[in-house]
């Protein structure tokens, strides 16, 4: 039975160890910053969204209860090594641009796809806490 109703991934919440320092570096990416707000005691939701992207990811305190770290997300990009290139421009410790299979880290192949498939080329940096964000290039 397929859904007639629309479903869209609209917020990623991501646990952080430093609020300040997450938002310095997502502000860093080049990302919108859409909110920085504390409603209460205890709470403070921090919220960007990359740009032409309809989702965002949110932080702060109070908000989710897993380890620093421990989220996984995937960037989608349209222009790989543009998008390698803007990162290491804004002083991003991203990797060069692969190819080939994600795992193992051995099966990977320098430069693009050279048939320049969808998801077929990557590169990668990480967060202030290390989580790994992967940027493949879909058509």
């Amino acid at each position: 039975m397929s859904s007639t109703v629309d479903m869209n991934l609209e917020n990623y919440v991501i646990p952080v160890s430093g609020i300040d320092r997450s938002k310095q570096f997502y502000e860093r990416l080049g990302w919108r910053l859409d909110d920085d707000i504390a409603p209460m005691e205890g709470l403070r939701i921090v919220q960007f969204t990359p740009p032409r992207s309809g989702a965002s990811v949110t932080f702060g305190m109070g908000l989710i209860a897993s380890a620093p770290g421990s989220a996984q997300a995937v960037l989608v990009v349209s222009d790989i090594e543009a998008a390698q290139s803007e990162l290491v421009s804004r002083g991003i410790d991203a990797t060069d641009v692969w190819h080939g299979p994600p795992f193992p880290v051995e099966a990977r192949q320098p430069g693009v796809d050279p048939e320049r498939a969808s998801y077929g080329s990557f590169c990668s940096f990480e967060d202030p806490d290390g989580k790994p964000l992967p940027a493949p290039r879909r058509k």
